[in-house]
């Protein structure tokens, strides 16, 4: 292995019982190449492997992908596959395309079972916009990039953003049942809930702030999950506590029960 030339003096035996040296039939060089040759489906393959930094994964490989298709000409029969964890961030967004709707298809089921009004379901549910506006915010301010995990954070953000506007709705409810005007039931409804909802989003983001100064192995999957559901919570608990009770007032009481009202009062 370590003088190549050496190989010519190997005599290999022919039919006749002759000898004869390998080097006076071969030419023995030593060129570079690859350490071995991988075959996949009965076809050599190299890999090529790079690390991603400084920006989004996605990004660089369709930065990548245009820049190979306009500059590199490849033989007949060679190909080129993406693959690693490029690959897995795009089977799993697949994967998100799916269980996201089914997620809220069943969160409108279960807020209709409870509160029985699709209105008020569809007025809980639109504090998750609010919620992924504050994920996506503190994301960019962060200088992080949309990823797996940070997806993982926004499905999250779907049960507390729910949460805190289930808190309140119900509520407002109980405080419509016992005859008070709706902007009365409103105003006292959130004045008395903001304690609860404050204490629901700050215990759950403050549990959250040690992964979002995690460092070492694990903490590219801890930081972009926290960084999410922190932004989230911040954003959803303020709007919820201040936009909430105005779009209650606005499409979460029938019109029929606002006029009977108005002319109980005069």
């Amino acid at each position: 292995h370590t003088r190549p030339e050496l190989f010519g003096d190997v005599g290999v035996a022919t039919e006749s019982g002759g000898i004869v040296h390998i080097a006076d039939v071969a030419r023995i060089t030593q060129p570079e190449g690859p350490v071995r040759i991988q075959r996949e489906n009965a076809s050599r393959f190299g890999t090529i492997q790079a690390n991603v930094s400084g920006r989004d994964l996605v990004g660089f490989v369709e930065a990548a992908q245009t820049a190979v298709a306009q500059q590199v000409k490849l033989p007949s029969g060679y190909r080129l596959e993406w693959s690693g964890e490029f690959q897995n961030q795009r089977r799993a967004a697949q994967r998100l395309m799916v269980v996201v709707p089914l997620a809220l298809g069943l969160i409108f089921l279960v807020l209709f079972a409870t509160l029985g009004s699709v209105r008020q379901s569809l007025l809980i549910l639109a504090n998750i916009p609010l919620a992924l506006v504050g994920g996506m915010l503190l994301l960019w301010v962060s200088g992080e990039y949309l990823s797996v995990p940070a997806s993982v954070g926004f499905i999250a953000l779907l049960g507390i953003a729910v949460l805190n506007g289930l808190v309140l709705i119900v509520h407002f409810n109980q405080l419509r049942g016992q005859g008070m005007p709706i902007h009365q039931v409103v105003y006292d409804g959130a004045r008395r809930r903001l304690r609860p909802v404050l204490m629901t989003a700050s215990i759950a983001a403050l549990g959250l702030v040690p992964l979002l100064f995690a460092t070492g192995p694990g903490s590219e999957i801890q930081k972009p999950l926290a960084i999410v559901v922190i932004g989230g919570l911040i954003s959803s608990t303020a709007l919820t506590l201040f936009l909430l009770p105005i779009l209650f007032v606005r499409f979460g009481v029938p019109a029929s029960e606002m006029s009977s009202r108005k002319k109980d009062v005069a």
